[in-house]
């Protein structure tokens, strides 16, 4: 599980903003308060002192403890006092203290060299704000997604819409719940509106959420982007090799809406193929059938489809005409 270099260094950028913020904000207050109260001055500098002290008495090796806490009941006792002041003039006891988004780790993202817990969360909040700029993610879950749009009536085949879709929610809600860097690949058929974006996000909604790297585009997005890459075009990119490649789990929508040329086709294969070797979960959603896919591509991509990637059935009439 490793963000993508963009990833951590906004959050960097967050966190080492905030913590800036919070001392430049208390350091106006102290000004202030120092000004309003003069005896705070005072204190001020006796804590200097006794904090100058105690460091200095660490060099030596005999008798200091009684020293040490002889300064510290000095320390705490003009700490009182600095509250008692604050208090009288109306202040909060802390208020020469800066305000930390996280106190844990005064907004530095690690504590004692481990990542703290407001770090974690803020990495799955930009994550998730990315996806967001390109997807309807949170409108996209798997609490939201309706069965009642799908009929309890057999098709011509005797398959159950309506059945289909419960086994097909199912599936999905377990992968995710149960994702891994060891998860399969899926691939989802079916014709516009039937649902196979919506659980591709709900997918991506939970697996955001444990903390995994995720990308999301359509084919012919990525496709652009990728080959404008390669050949040096690489202002305003949104997708790059190495994110579409390297991350955790790829969401490749609407499969075959790509520009149909030997780029396109060349870029495809590159990616389902890289990330086949390198164990890397992908969902890939399409509107064709195999049997389309097979006549527009090579059997470079339609074999490793068929081979790699366990194959989901959406059946039903567009979910988006019935609303």
């Amino acid at each position: 599980m490793a963000y993508s270099a963009e990833i951590r260094n906004k959050a960097k950028r967050i966190l080492e903003k905030r913590h800036d913020s919070a001392v430049m904000l208390a350091d106006e207050r102290a000004s202030e308060i120092r000004m309003e109260i003069p005896e705070i001055n005072e204190i001020q500098a006796g804590l200097s002192q006794v904090g100058l002290e105690i460091s200095k008495l660490f060099f030596y090796k005999e008798n200091t403890d009684e020293k040490i806490a002889e300064l510290r009941a000095k320390s705490h006792a003009l700490i009182d006092e600095r509250s008692r002041l604050l208090k009288a003039h109306g202040y909060d006891e802390n208020a020469m203290k800066p305000q930390f988004v996280c106190e844990a780790c005064e907004d530095r993202g690690y504590i004692n060299g481990r990542m703290c817990s407001c770090h974690r969360q803020l990495l799955k909040d930009i994550m998730r704000k990315e996806v967001s700029r390109l997807a309807p993610l949170d409108r996209c879950t798997f609490d939201n997604f309706s069965l009642d749009y799908y009929s309890e009536q057999p098709m011509e085949n005797a398959i159950i819409p309506k059945k289909r879709a419960e086994k097909i929610f199912d599936t999905c809600r377990k992968y995710a719940q149960n994702f891994s860097l060891h998860s399969k690949n899926l691939l989802f058929f079916g014709g516009a509106g039937l649902g196979k974006t919506h659980l591709s996000l709900a997918v991506m909604n939970v697996v955001i959420n444990k903390g995994f790297d995720v990308c999301y585009g359509t084919s012919q997005n990525i496709c652009d982007d990728l080959q404008s890459e390669q050949f040096g075009r690489v202002d305003d990119l949104t997708y790059t090799k190495a994110q579409v490649m390297g991350c955790d789990l790829l969401v490749l929508d609407d499969l075959g809406t790509e520009i149909d040329n030997q780029y396109s086709i060349a870029t495809l294969y590159n990616i389902i193929n890289t990330r086949i070797l390198s164990g890397k979960p992908t969902i890939i959603s399409t509107n064709y059938s195999m049997i389309d896919l097979e006549k527009k591509y090579d059997k470079r991509i339609t074999s490793r489809l068929t081979g790699e990637y366990i194959p989901f059935y959406f059946i039903g009439n567009d979910i988006r005409n019935i609303k």
